[in-house]
């Protein structure tokens, strides 16, 4: 009997969860022997050309676009919320630096509110309360939160509220495939351009470590996207928080990073923000 198609996307995004954590993991092996800028060039560029085989299949007139603009916009906030998310990967424990970046949907209302003018309702007050009281438990209510790694953590989850919110802003006349694919390639060319004072020749490990790292991270995109195409995201958007626990697993077997009551109070209240706030989403966007 075959599964149903909420099993199916729950199954996709519990891979994308899986392949997104162990990206991380290698991004966190690689980050000692390259300097950032050559870690999030060899993502991208590994990571378009693992999409090529899918890319060469979309027709290039489906590719037309008149909002080059929006584009660029969206890369370079999503551009900029990688560089964070990789520097807080390796100046912090793994699952704590995936989390807080994972904390975009807890941030996403407040930036839309700001910038596409989208009202509040009631059920979001709640929503971001939670997802913010997580955020303060993960960071420790101490002096720790105000470390340069977990600011910097904090700021890619931000950043990637505001690249999310800035493809809610082009999603009227821009479909997905076109989104992707102006991403990566302006991900790439932008993320050339520190290369001119951060150059290194990769070693060989280095270079078969990033490489793996751009393959999860492609199969992580298409697993989500395959994962939302087959159940509605308020059923299994939470699920993608699946990347902390494998996250939490990765680091414990290969850097032996422990986890405290804090930070699986934070991970609960976070998801749980998040969710309600996905859940308003969808509901704002049924009902209209």
């Amino acid at each position: 009997m075959p599964a149903s198609p909420l099993r199916q996307g729950a199954i996709y995004a519990i891979a994308a969860g899986a392949s997104f954590a162990t990206m991380g993991a290698l991004i966190k092996s690689a980050a000692p022997l390259l300097p950032t800028e050559m870690v999030v060039f060899l993502r991208n560029l590994f990571g378009l050309l693992t999409l090529l085989p899918w890319l060469l299949r979309v027709r290039l007139p489906s590719l037309k676009t008149t909002r080059i603009g929006g584009h660029m916009l969206r890369a370079g906030f999503g551009l900029s919320a990688m560089y964070c998310f990789f520097f807080a990967i390796h100046h912090m424990p793994l699952a704590n630096a995936v989390l807080l970046n994972y904390s975009a949907p807890v941030f996403a209302p407040v930036i839309a509110y700001y910038w596409l003018k989208e009202d509040f309702s009631a059920w979001t007050y709640p929503a971001v309360g939670i997802g913010f009281v997580g955020i303060m438990f993960i960071l420790h209510p101490t002096v720790a939160m105000l470390t340069a790694a977990t600011l910097v953590g904090l700021a890619s989850g931000m950043l990637a509220a505001v690249a999310m919110v800035s493809i809610r802003r082009m999603a009227n006349t821009e479909p997905a495939t076109r989104i992707v694919f102006f991403f990566t390639l302006f991900s790439v060319f932008l993320s050339a351009i520190p290369l001119i004072w951060g150059w290194e020749l990769p070693s060989p490990r280095a270079t078969l470590i990033m490489l793996g790292a751009g393959v999860f991270a492609t199969l992580g995109q298409l697993s989500l996207t395959k994962a939302y195409s087959l159940a509605p995201a308020a059923q299994i958007g939470s699920l993608i928080y699946s990347a902390v626990v494998f996250s939490a697993i990765w680091g414990w077997l290969i850097w032996d990073e422990n986890l405290d009551m804090y930070f699986a109070i934070g991970t609960l209240l976070v998801a749980t923000g998040s969710f309600l706030a996905t859940l308003e989403r969808k509901r704002r966007v049924t009902a209209t």
